[in-house]
């Protein structure tokens, strides 16, 4: 029996220095494994990364203007508001704007450059009918003419009517004294004969129309007067 415990006594002091050996290199990996794992943990490695604020923003910004929103997408446009299409007041203007009134051939093209004076509609009318405006063509003096070809005297005094804006009569205001002018003129033609007629006032009215419009053309490039009314016409 004690030659057998001698001789298990070597092998076993051999064994149990292989065995420390393998134990302390096992622990050694485990800890180098470990150290390398906590170095990874507290560098963030296996954490995500977080996305680019910028380049998130940026993506956003690319669907949208690849897709659209769709709520909007195909929306119909809305012709009504775009070019003034399809609104009866606006299109009656223009309309009244490029009408002679009888006397459009007296004043040339000047009613249908932009920039000229537009006829004033009445509020909320739906046939589109315009206000009509007058002013006395000289309110402190009156015309008078000789009668053509007579001892006879006529005197006059005239009201403008038109139904474009404020500026045919500041027009009117600024050349009065060419206006008078042209209107003696017409005055002085008239003869005892014309008198004599049943539409002689309605045919001098247009005559002095049309000269009056015809000069406010040349001086202004716009007309404007509509209707000649007589507040006083006297003949003797």
């Amino acid at each position: 029996m004690s030659d057998e415990k001698a001789a298990e006594a070597p092998e076993e002091k051999k064994k149990n220095p292989m065995i420390k050996i393998i134990i302390l290199v096992v622990v050694f990996l485990v800890v180098v494994s470990l150290a390398v794992v906590g170095t990874l943990f507290a560098t963030g490695a296996f954490s995500k990364k977080p996305v680019d604020a910028e380049q998130s923003a940026g993506d956003e910004e690319n669907a949208d203007a690849g897709h659209g929103a769709p709520a909007e997408h195909g929306k119909p446009a809305e012709h009504g508001d775009s070019g003034g299409h399809g609104k009866p007041a606006e299109k009656a203007k223009a309309e009244g704007h490029g009408k002679s009134d009888g006397h459009g051939d007296k004043e040339k093209k000047g009613a249908s450059k932009p920039g000229d004076p537009l006829k004033k509609q009445i509020p909320k009318d739906a046939q589109a009918r315009f206000e009509k405006s007058y002013m006395e063509l000289d309110e402190k003096k009156a015309l008078v003419a000789n009668v053509a070809g007579s001892r006879k005297v006529m005197q006059t005094s005239l009201s403008l009517m038109t139904q474009y804006d404020d500026r045919v009569f500041q027009n009117v205001e600024k050349h009065r004294a060419a206006l008078r002018s042209v209107a003696l003129d017409v005055l002085r033609q008239v003869t005892e004969a014309d008198l004599a007629k049943p539409d002689f006032r309605a045919d001098l009215a247009k005559q002095l129309r049309d000269k009056i419009n015809a000069e406010l053309v040349r001086l202004e490039n716009f007309g404007g007067i509509e209707e000649i009314f007589f507040t006083e016409f006297v003949y003797q």
